[in-house]
């Protein structure tokens, strides 16, 4: 059986092709509505209505208090779907983390949920400050190391600006993924050159996750999400500074506290997560889940700086895949079906 490391994807995942998700993929119909009875609860649309809907719409589907939802629900149901291969291991990117805890066993499937939906909620409540991603490697995601170090240059000088906010917020396999307020974001967009048609590119409802600008987010949260919420994980994880959580060796008061203070205001580096569930699980795959497809060209990137298995490039590590699928994307049809029972 071949070993697995699973990536729960994070913000931006559930999108217009994603319609439809959960009613094609949650196998729990119980589970579901007990989400759908906590969000009405709280005076939220359900689940099953956005997922439901008729049409997708930007302005609705996006919001933090309805995204971050539905996509937990959408990773946790293709989690509880993998059949066939031994998970060794789960992280995530960036909100990914929440759902890992619940993949992980270090929440329940309703704790992960509260989690989620709170965290989801209080940021869409506050919205401070916003979000862009630049890349620093070339279509053919080869390193550029050097290109690296002149961007995180720029966005210190620009930081050091008075009145200006911008520090690095995920750095995500070859994007680095910039965190700060509109003068900040707005410095950074006039002084680096359009590339690939579409960066810099502002990420729409998305406040300043990951930075400073979210210690009043994180402290809401701890004042409602309580320790004894979390427990011991059944399966190691990995987390948005490369450390290993593992199951009977984990304080999780200390676990509360990463998750509800230090993942919420310092940079998550989703690259060295991914180099870590490699270098340490060795796995045979790596299997993201759904809902979308865009966190598998992130992964394989952050595996190519890695230099995971001499890949160096994008064509060598498409090669591999041609010889051997090393990387699942359960959000493509076609993908899904090679984890999962019956398919």
């Amino acid at each position: 059986m071949k070993k697995a490391v699973v990536i729960c994807p994070g913000r931006g995942t559930y999108t217009k092709t994603e319609l439809g998700y959960l009613k094609r993929h949650f196998p729990d119909r119980t589970l579901l509505a007990c989400f759908d009875e906590a969000r009405s609860s709280l005076g939220q649309e359900t689940l099953s209505a956005l997922d439901g809907a008729a049409s997708y719409s930007v302005a609705k589907h996006t919001r933090g208090d309805n995204a971050s939802a539905l996509i937990y629900a959408a990773t946790l149901g293709d989690f509880r779907a993998i059949d066939g291969v031994d998970v060794v291991a789960v992280t995530g990117n960036s909100m990914g983390w929440y759902s890992a805890l619940a993949c992980g066993g270090a929440l329940t499937a309703e704790a992960g949920f509260e989690v989620v939906n709170t965290m989801g909620t209080l940021m869409q409540e506050a919205l401070i400050g916003g979000q862009l991603i630049y890349p620093f490697v070339g279509e053919d995601w080869r390193p550029d190391p050097r290109r690296k170090v002149e961007l995180m240059v720029l966005i210190g000088d620009i930081a050091a600006r008075a009145d200006h906010v911008l520090t690095l917020s995920i750095d995500l396999g070859g994007m680095l993924v910039l965190a700060g307020n509109e003068a900040g974001l707005k410095a950074f967009e006039e002084a680096v050159p359009p590339v690939q048609g579409r960066f810099p590119m502002r990420l729409a409802n998305h406040a300043a996750f990951h930075s400073s600008l979210q210690a009043p987010v994180a402290e809401r949260g701890r004042t409602r999400l309580g320790p004894s919420l979390f427990s011991q994980p059944k399966l190691p994880m990995i987390d948005g500074r490369g450390a290993i959580w593992w199951p009977g060796a984990t304080d999780t008061h200390a676990l509360w506290d990463y998750t509800l203070g230090h993942q919420v205001t310092e940079t998550y580096d989703f690259t060295h997560a991914i180099r870590i569930a490699a270098r340490e699980f060795a796995p045979d795959l790596f299997i993201v889940t759904g809902p979308g497809t865009t966190l598998g060209g992130a992964v394989a990137q952050s595996l190519i700086l890695s230099d995971w298995r001499s890949m160096g490039s994008k064509q060598e590590f498409q090669t591999r895949q041609q010889e051997g699928p090393v990387l699942i994307s359960m959000g493509m049809d076609d993908q899904h079906g090679t984890v999962t029972k019956g398919d």
